[in-house]
């Protein structure tokens, strides 16, 4: 079974080659991909690496973790890996129909405003506008 480890702390340019034989001193069988930035291009400072072997994987933790690398110390531990239907990551947490069944996020009582006349008061936002009115209106004389 392989194990897959997180390789944070990498500088933001270095060269895949130099990378590569740090972990072939380690041993062999060891595959890095680095994570890039969208927009940039540039490396976001962390990968990840699949280990053949857990005494490799261990080797390659206690050998490389906090070790120097092209100024930056590496920070080399296990990955965790994600289930693909408890937060999986934010592509893929939403659901189709829109609820929310990760479970992690405690549901709103959701506020849906309408159109239609069913208000018990006036708007307290127009209620002195709305007094004026009535003033108004009353103190109009209209002959009948």
């Amino acid at each position: 079974m392989s194990v897959r480890l997180y390789i944070g702390n990498l500088p933001q340019t270095f060269e895949s080659k130099e990378l590569e034989e740090l972990f072939a001193s380690v041993g062999k069988g060891i595959r890095f991909k680095p994570v890039f930035d969208r927009e940039s291009g540039g490396c976001r400072g962390f990968g990840f690496a699949n280990v053949e072997d857990e005494k490799l994987a261990n080797a390659v933790i206690e050998q490389l973790n906090g070790r120097e690398f092209n100024g930056n110390n590496l920070r080399v531990e296990r990955s965790e890996r994600r289930d693909s239907n408890n937060g999986g990551g934010r592509r893929n947490n939403a659901s189709s129909n829109g609820n929310n069944q990760g479970g992690k996020r405690k549901q709103a009582k959701k506020v849906v405003h309408s159109d239609s006349q069913e208000q018990v008061g006036p708007d307290p936002r127009w209620a002195g506008e709305l007094a004026k009115l009535k003033d108004l209106l009353a103190n109009q004389k209209t002959p009948v």
